[in-house]
């Protein structure tokens, strides 16, 4: 039996999922490693803090300003000034003082204050957003403990008031990127699935097609003579043939002996 051929060519439709797939395969690699590489890194940094207990030592204003960027438009940057404001405090994991800071990023913009305030272009509005905060610690937290951050490691004498970054960060920065990944996968693994179960099915129906032409046809030329035989051309007629010609004899004849036919 000759060996039979299918096609394992894709549809126009199974090529434009596949393609699907393969694409949100790339978007979940490539996001996994821009969001570990801008997120995941820092959240991991973030995270090694230990909370403490915190009690406020002294609030201090000095004299010294320090520049902010504002902006004001599209093209429009310029430069403010804001007072620093300095808060220390005792933490108990250490049982030093430390200069506390509202944030990872404002440790980042200006280490030597313990609040950057949201730069604007006047700078009484700095000034006040600073002496706002003075006069909560101050009057507020001064007497009260509160939970800080505390890295020995990184940064022995500052605390953090607060993290940037927490848990549902790191789980997002994982989540998104495997979910994308593993959507991309199970659409190209169907796919070829799909494909591959349809190629077995048409493999098998021609295979059963072939095998029922062949039990029709004859099995070679004594099955053809036989049929032949079988079967008369048409036109014949299907009679029996005559039988050779026997002497009959008459309705009143008398049988002759041997003897008397001699006398």
């Amino acid at each position: 039996m000759a060996k039979i051929r299918v096609s394992y060519e894709y549809s126009e439709a199974e090529d434009k999922s596949i393609r699907l797939g393969l694409f949100l395969i790339a978007c979940g690699i490539l996001s996994l490693f821009i969001l570990g590489f801008c997120w995941l890194s820092p959240t991991l940094q973030s995270l090694q803090s230990k909370p403490a207990n915190c009690t406020v030592v002294s609030v201090l204003r000095p004299e010294e300003m320090f520049e902010c960027v504002f902006t004001c438009g599209a093209d429009c940057k310029g430069t403010s000034l804001y007072p620093c404001l300095q808060i220390f405090v005792n933490n108990s994991e250490s049982n030093s003082v430390a200069l506390l800071h509202f944030d990872e990023q404002q440790l980042v913009l200006n280490p030597k204050c313990s609040y950057v305030p949201p730069c604007e272009r006047d700078n009484q509005k700095n000034r006040a957003s600073v002496v706002w905060w003075e006069d909560y610690f101050r009057r507020e937290v001064s007497s009260q403990s509160f939970t800080c951050f505390f890295n020995q490691q990184r940064r022995p004498d500052d605390v953090l008031w607060q993290r940037s970054h927490d848990t549902s960060v790191l789980l997002h920065c994982v989540l998104w990127p495997m979910v994308s990944l593993l959507l991309g996968a199970l659409i190209v693994l169907l796919t070829v699935c799909a494909r591959s179960l349809a190629v077995r099915a048409e493999a098998l129906q021609k295979r059963k097609c072939s095998y029922e032409a062949c039990r029709d046809a004859p099995a070679g030329p004594s099955g053809r003579r036989a049929h032949e035989a079988e079967d008369p051309p048409p036109g014949t007629s299907s009679a029996p043939e005559p039988s050779s010609p026997t002497r009959t004899l008459p309705l009143f004849a008398v049988p002759v002996r041997r003897r008397d036919r001699e006398h």
